[in-house]
């Protein structure tokens, strides 16, 4: 392909794209044999593939700068009429399960096993008459994007956006890493009626879609949302409940040492960030340095990675650094038209700048060896599955974390395995707060933030918020955007993260050869396995399993506990 910054965007015709696959799946339907059912398939899965791509390429660079006018129109473009595209993707789908070539399809691999298991939740969720419903939803989610990307904050004679004031949370100096969470928290409050409505008309709109779909609660219909095969809420309760037994006290006694190793009795919320009196491992040269260094890690990895990394240098399919007017976060996708991964973060100078790096080409690369699937949308493997391979992607990079922290490497590796660990406990309270509140739709304003401070204290007892009032009321999942707009997502990174420690400690404490070409081969299959399917292919355990829980943990606190101050300094 060319480079994507030199590819023309062009909207498709989305009445063409209509007629194009209405006929298709007539001749699906009417198909007299697997020869013809074969090929209309074959067709409807390129018109797919055309106008995905081109909706994933206006809003890569949408997120880029949201204040670009054209691309901002085109968003809401997208936002009014992608819906209009699932509807026909939801005609295929039922096509697909009535069709007598079904089983032929799928064995012929034309047609995806996971697919047909997808189609079955696709015609569940997706009803034509809510297509009103579904595009306030995204309009809503729009807003709240758009009101993080806006956030414009003076701190010590700067303007910053969130992104950037995040360096100042893991300063050394108390008194600034204080100002610096008093000036995030402040900003949140200032627009905290903002982020109020929009969530309250989120939750109301969710739920009126799961009434009218034939759901108790949008809790419920999530299953489905999410296409989550072999596990159900009981099992998700159960695993909640393991966290809280298991890894909350690990978690509060790491955060003891950490308080002692600063001369403290208790850390306020302020401190959790900053590991080491003498500041966090940060990344050693430019965002330019450090994307030659990851060059130079995906190709000593292996030949695979090496071409990987290639693609997305020459065709420059990354944009990383942030910038006024970017939306928040970071994020893979993947354009099926050109087989291009894309990787979309925002550089802030501090560790997470190799984390999100290595994370999100994580996810890249598994749709890089995956681009053999011609069914769009099928190269990543469902939501938690493919967070396997981002979050198991940081770990296989740890050979060459030397390159990025050089003599602060022990650092790095410390906090960011610890990391993996403290993380948890907040990825599930995210989780139960979410079915809190679409379980119990009618909640005030401020039964909502009752519910997150009362669920936050089981979960992270060890944040203390004596120091701001707002935080201590309630507020903290304001900057969380996975419970805007992708709600319960936010349990599929936990998931991920017992499977991806598992691969930590296949390769660094058992040295396990075949860690690789099990990661390898679960990319390779990408989205034609389901997550249990992929958990045999990579002979890993399931995270809801036996002991799996408790006896990763116990691995980790006690890798983390064989590592003395004095290594840390």
């Amino acid at each position: 392909m060319t480079k994507l910054s030199e590819v023309e965007y062009v909207r498709p015709d989305l009445e063409l794209l209509k007629e194009q696959v209405t006929a298709e799946l007539t001749n699906f339907q009417n198909a007299g044999g697997f020869a013809s059912a074969k090929l209309a398939v074959e067709k409807i899965n390129g018109y797919f593939s055309d106008v995905i791509s081109y909706q994933e390429l206006a809003s890569f660079r949408y997120t880029i700068d949201t204040r670009d006018e054209f691309y901002s129109q085109e968003n809401d473009f997208w936002n009014t009429n992608f819906p209009h595209v699932e509807d026909l993707q939801t005609a295929f789908a039922r096509a697909v399960l009535a069709s007598p070539f079904r089983d032929d399809l799928v064995a012929d691999g034309t047609i995806l096993e996971p697919f047909v298991l997808m189609a079955q939740n696709k015609v569940k969720t997706f009803k034509q008459e809510l297509i009103p419903d579904y595009q306030k939803e995204s309009m809503l989610n729009t807003e709240y994007n758009k009101l993080i990307a806006s956030a414009e904050i003076e701190f010590q004679g700067e303007l910053l956006n969130l992104s950037q004031l995040g360096k100042y949370s893991v300063d050394t100096d108390q008194e600034v890493r204080q100002a610096a969470a008093q000036a995030r928290t402040a900003w949140f409050v200032e627009h905290e009626t903002d982020f109020d409505r929009i969530y309250d008309e989120l939750v109301k709109l969710r739920t009126k879609i799961a009434h009218e779909s034939g759901f108790a609660n949008f809790a419920e219909m999530s299953f489905a949302n999410r296409d989550r095969f072999g596990y159900d809420q009981e099992m998700i309760n159960d695993y909640r409940a393991a966290i809280k037994q298991y890894v909350t006290p690990a978690v509060t006694r790491f955060y003891q040492r950490q308080a002692k190793r600063f001369g403290k009795d208790r850390l306020d919320y302020f401190d959790l960030g900053l590991e080491f009196p003498t500041g966090n491992a940060t990344p050693k040269g430019t965002p330019a340095e450090l994307v030659a260094k990851a060059n130079q890690m995906y190709h000593e990895m292996s030949p695979e990675t090496g071409r990987f990394f290639d693609f997305m240098v020459n065709n420059e399919t990354m944009d990383l650094v942030t910038k006024k007017g970017k939306e928040g976060g970071g994020y893979c996708e993947f354009i099926p038209k050109w087989h291009a991964p894309i990787i979309f973060a925002n550089f802030n100078g501090t560790m997470g700048d190799v984390d999100v790096l290595t994370h999100e080409a994580g996810h890249a690369f598994q749709t890089y060896m995956a681009q053999w699937i011609k069914m769009p949308d099928m190269q990543f493997p469902t939501t938690e599955a493919a967070e396997f391979f981002s979050m198991s992607m940081e770990f296989m990079a740890y050979p060459w974390m030397k390159l990025f922290f050089e003599e602060q490497t022990p650092k790095y590796k410390f906090s960011h395995l610890a990391g993996t660990m403290t993380f948890l406990p907040y990825g599930v309270l995210v989780d139960h707060f979410q079915y809190e509140v679409y379980t119990h739709p009618e909640m005030t304003l401020e039964e909502r933030k009752s519910t997150w401070r009362k669920l936050e204290q089981e979960y992270q007892p060890y944040k203390d918020y004596s120091a701001d009032p707002d935080l201590e009321r309630g507020t903290w999942w304001y900057r969380q955007g996975h419970i805007f707009d992708v709600p319960f997502y936010y349990i599929d990174y936990t998931i991920a993260q017992v499977v991806a420690q598992q691969f930590w400690k296949r390769r660094e404490v058992e040295h396990d050869e075949a860690a690789w070409s099990d990661y390898l081969a679960m990319a390779k299959a990408g989205g034609s396995k389901t997550m249990m399917e992929l958990l045999q292919i990579g002979h890993l355990a399931s995270p809801f399993e036996g002991d799996t829980l408790k006896e990763i943990t116990a691995d980790i606190e006690a890798q983390l506990n064989s590592v003395s101050e004095d290594e840390l300094k």
